[in-house]
């Protein structure tokens, strides 16, 4: 099953596809993760995105935390089980996304997992940057005809090209995320010079990863034209989780995401400056100067600078033109504070 959403048919076409990540930020409560859907949805992202892990297909009980950061789990396994959703469950979830018009993603780390999620429906799939070495993993992505998307946080340019054509032997697109396995990531490590050098040497869609757990690097990248932007999401920076540290919250995604859409339509609307002054003429005979006489003069005087003052509105002579008159006779008296013309000067008109 495949559900097609508006948003991945404008894919490329000028408009950033923004994932909301999750990740594992539910901490394996279901209600968590429905919530997260209505908070990500309300945010106005594109689409909200776990991960699906099954323990038995991808862990043994001997694997250790990196980091220590679940004190009910005893190793990483244990955690991998707690963070277990039925196939039931993923199905409720990726309905319940439809329902707020916001497309269901999530990373598959198992064989196992993508036949589940391919059960539930998925439009396209995204590899992790530590599974982008799983051979395995990306055919067997690939081979639902679903667009598969690289994360390359852990990968040389040399590692990405095998992966890229690998996807590309089986007929499937291919997009690929600049990311940088840091979290918290720095901006000295987000890699912006990345996406265009992806662009350029893949001829594909390209989106940034981001782990900064601000907005700034989403802003320049959707300056930057990018594809697509994922990043993680958290409730708020008190949650627990290990993803906490490198995510935005739920309100700074919306600030993101309505950033990102007013700088779109800058993009798609090149200005033309002699149009645009046109069409501020009048404004512009309001808040620019005229040239006045600085004080009431008699027919004959020759005028100085000291003659001149440039006041608003800008209705009169532009002050831009101060030296065809500088030097010039008065034809006629002017009071003070007049908006002086060409026809008050002899020999002009």
């Amino acid at each position: 099953m495949s559900t097609r959403h508006p948003a991945l048919e404008r894919l490329g076409q000028g408009r950033c596809f923004v994932i909301g990540e999750v990740a594992l930020t539910h901490d394996g409560s279901l209600g968590l993760a429905h919530a997260f859907i209505d908070a990500i949805a309300n945010a106005g992202a594109d689409a909200v995105k776990f991960q699906t892990h099954i323990a038995a297909a991808e862990s043994t009980p001997s694997e250790p935390f990196r980091i220590r950061f679940s004190p009910q789990d005893e190793t990483r396994y244990d955690y991998w089980r707690r963070m277990e959703f039925t196939e039931d469950q993923w199905a409720g979830l990726a309905r319940h996304a439809r329902e707020r018009d916001i497309v269901f993603l999530s990373s598959a780390f198992s064989v196992d997992a993508v036949d589940l999620l391919e059960r539930v429906g998925m439009p396209l799939w995204k590899v992790g940057s530590g599974e982008s070495f799983n051979n395995i993993l990306i055919d067997r992505m690939a081979d639902t005809g679903m667009p598969v998307l690289l994360s390359t946080g852990m990968s040389t340019v040399e590692d990405i090209d095998r992966a890229v054509a690998r996807v590309r032997a089986k007929g499937t697109q291919v997009g690929v995320f600049q990311c940088t396995t840091a979290y918290p990531c720095p901006a000295e490590r987000i890699g912006l010079n990345m996406l265009d050098f992806y662009r350029q040497r893949y001829d594909c869609w390209v989106g940034l990863s981001d782990h900064s757990a601000t907005i700034y690097p989403g802003l320049a990248a959707a300056t930057l034209g990018v594809d697509l932007l994922e990043l993680h999401v958290t409730m708020s920076r008190e949650m627990f989780g290990p993803d906490v540290p490198a995510s935005v919250t739920t309100t700074e995604l919306k600030q993101l995401v309505d950033g990102i859409r007013f700088i779109e339509r800058m993009r798609a609307n090149p200005v033309d400056k002699d149009q645009m002054a046109a069409d501020t003429a009048p404004l512009r005979r309001i808040f620019t100067r005229s040239l006045v006489a600085a004080r009431a003069m008699p027919a004959g005087t020759i005028l100085t600078l000291e003659d001149v003052r440039f006041k608003k509105p800008g209705t009169g002579l532009s002050p831009d033109r101060l030296d065809e008159v500088l030097g010039r006779r008065l034809r006629r008296a002017v009071d003070a504070d007049t908006l002086l013309s060409l026809d008050d000067f002899e020999g002009l008109s």
